[in-house]
């Protein structure tokens, strides 16, 4: 990207924003009460096609992901949102509301907010469960919700967990930075901090990105007229393009062994890891 295309970037981003905040100012001191769960679901994906569907001890991967967000204490509402007919009858077999989309969602951000604009209630906070953690903890869901509620210069709140040392170089694997106040930084999916040696610290706590996130309603619909920004593009990570734009973003610890699904030889490792533990 040139110089010239830098600055209007920067002067078109900023236009957008100075609206966009000014109503968020107005709206932070509303209690944000009502709560929905919305899980996006694609069938066609680069890395596992199908992914969604995918049989894990007996049950489809997406059933397995509402089952447990359905737990979660602070969610009025649970529903799916696909632009795939195939996971649109899994979903409603097991009981999901299910939601269509268009196919041209670039995210999942972009998803639940088309599908936020198709409900028939209104609701301040919404809840991007990704339906490739299967083992999410209804907990982490209630954490994220109560910290954007409790967070009014917020409109995004996200949870991290401990990264290992063998996902320190996985750029499947997110990793995120935050400041002294519990607001993100950055994220990527290199490692970061990344220090002189060029080597992992065991001293420092990198931070793993979850994939569930929880936004402002009203922020969410103005998230896809947002313009893609550089970082977003280059790192291909939606997160950034709220942070590009000058939106605060709430960050909670949690003690969470992830087991994300994000290749086919995922599936075997988490089953694996639910036999050992007895998971049904």
């Amino acid at each position: 990207m040139s110089t010239k295309q830098w600055i209007l970037h920067g002067v078109a981003a900023a236009a957008l924003a100075v609206g966009a905040h000014a109503y968020f100012y107005y709206r932070r001191s509303a209690f944000r009460s009502r709560v929905i769960g919305i899980i996006p679901a694609r069938f066609a994906s680069s890395r596992f096609q199908g992914k969604p569907l995918v049989d894990i001890l007996g049950k489809p991967m997406i059933q397995r992901t509402w089952e447990r967000a359905k737990l979660a204490t602070t969610l009025d509402r649970v529903v799916v949102a696909t632009d795939d007919e195939k996971i649109a009858e899994c979903c409603r077999g097991f009981g999901a509301d299910v939601i269509m989309t268009a196919e041209s969602c670039r995210n999942g951000a972009e998803r639940c907010s088309e599908a936020l604009q198709k409900l028939d209630k209104k609701y301040d906070i919404v809840v991007n469960i990704q339906g490739d953690e299967p083992l999410i903890e209804p907990e982490i869901i209630d954490g994220i919700v109560k910290a954007l509620q409790t967070s009014p210069d917020a409109v995004f709140s996200t949870a991290v967990t401990a990264l290992k040392p063998e996902d320190a170089f996985d750029p499947n694997r997110v990793k995120c930075v935050v400041d002294n106040r519990g607001y993100a930084i950055y994220f990527s999916r290199g490692l970061i901090p990344f220090n002189k040696s060029g080597k992992t610290n065991p001293e420092f706590p990198y931070n793993l990105h979850l994939g569930i996130q929880s936004y402002d309603s009203e922020f969410l619909k103005i998230y896809p007229d947002l313009t893609p920004t550089p970082l977003q593009l280059e790192e291909d990570l939606e997160q950034l393009k709220v942070l590009e734009n000058g939106y605060k973003m709430k960050v909670i610890k949690v003690d969470h062994d992830a087991h994300g699904v994000d290749t086919p030889e995922d599936v075997a490792k988490i089953e694996n890891y639910m036999r050992e533990r007895n998971l049904s």
